[in-house]
């Protein structure tokens, strides 16, 4: 058993680039993608574990390493796709953990890779979520910028595990709306101020519990609920319980925006996260000011209260 930082790296619009190009050229661009990760990973001494169809799993013995090559690999792509068409863009959702691994025949298994594909799994396009582990090992003066998105239930765990965001774009370097937390301030869910958030777009509507989070709106059927409009993005926003509240998060690629009832202005969301502290809406993909614009009510219920005004599903 070896102490490894494991990486998953995650392609998203692969459904948008297969539609385009079709199968052959779209197959082409993500194995080219895929295989460019690798040849980064190796070069930067890590090793390549296996290749996912559209992803890759890395593993680094230097943990340092793994962190500086997840950013080298974000940060280049990132430049390259920016002169790319929108229906054309493969986006990278990257998940990280160090601990404990077992490799067999190439392979690696343990709760580092197990936590590595879940983050994966919660981050958003040019997203890297890393467990605690990843930020401790760096050290001091590390230089990597990082944001605590506090306690977080990742499924297959039963206890929850700090989870933190590294800030690799020039723009997101600031804190605006950062929701630091620490392990010791979060209790059991039932703890939380609210029992359950009731989403309602169109004729549709529905109640997540506390057990459902985190959960992830967006137009695909994956998403946990489904908004249809070619505005949203695959998985727009997601939304989760940290420190007993409602967090929301934008991961989508053209934006969200908050505005609680009673207030006349709305928080602007682009890869940020806004607490919902009573009733409101979301606007997906465009503001409020474009009376198309997808929107989502909300509210928050503590058992058979409702926070908040009321809201007609």
């Amino acid at each position: 058993m070896a102490e490894l930082t494991i990486a998953f790296v995650d392609l998203t619009g692969s459904v948008s680039v297969f539609e385009t190009l079709g199968n052959d050229r779209a197959t082409k661009a993500v194995t080219r993608l895929t295989q460019w990760i690798g040849s980064v990973g190796l070069e930067n001494g890590g090793k390549v574990v296996k290749m996912l169809g559209d992803g890759v799993l890395l593993s680094f013995s230097n943990n340092r390493h793994a962190v500086e090559t997840i950013i080298q690999i974000q940060q280049e792509h990132a430049n390259r796709v920016a002169r790319w068409p929108d229906r054309l863009k493969l986006m990278m959702q990257i998940g990280m953990a160090r601990g404990q691994v077992v490799q067999i025949d190439g392979d690696c298994f343990g709760d580092a890779v197990n936590v590595a594909s879940r983050l994966s799994d919660l981050a958003g396009p040019e997203q890297i979520l890393v467990n605690d582990q990843v930020i401790r090992k760096l050290g001091a003066r590390h230089g990597v910028r990082s944001r605590s998105l506090g306690p977080m239930r990742i499924k297959g765990r039963v206890e929850p595990a700090e989870v933190f965001r590294i800030e690799w774009q020039p723009e997101m370097l600031s804190e605006f709306l950062t929701l630091p937390a620490d392990l010791h301030t979060l209790g059991n869910s039932s703890e939380s101020l609210y029992g359950s958030i009731q989403l309602g777009w169109l004729d549709t509507s529905r109640a997540f519990n506390l057990t459902d989070l985190p959960l992830k709106i967006g137009r695909v059927p994956e998403a946990d609920f489904v908004v249809n409009d070619p505005r949203v993005s695959r998985m727009h926003v997601s939304i989760d319980i940290r420190s007993g509240n409602y967090v929301l998060e934008d991961i989508s690629s053209y934006g969200s925006w908050v505005r609680f009832d009673g207030a006349e202005n709305a928080i602007a969301l682009r890869r940020q996260e806004c607490l919902l502290h009573s009733d409101g809406e979301i606007a997906m993909g465009a503001p409020f000011t474009d009376y198309s614009a997808p929107t989502i009510r909300f509210r928050l219920v503590d058992g058979n209260m409702v926070i908040g005004r009321q809201m007609l599903l």
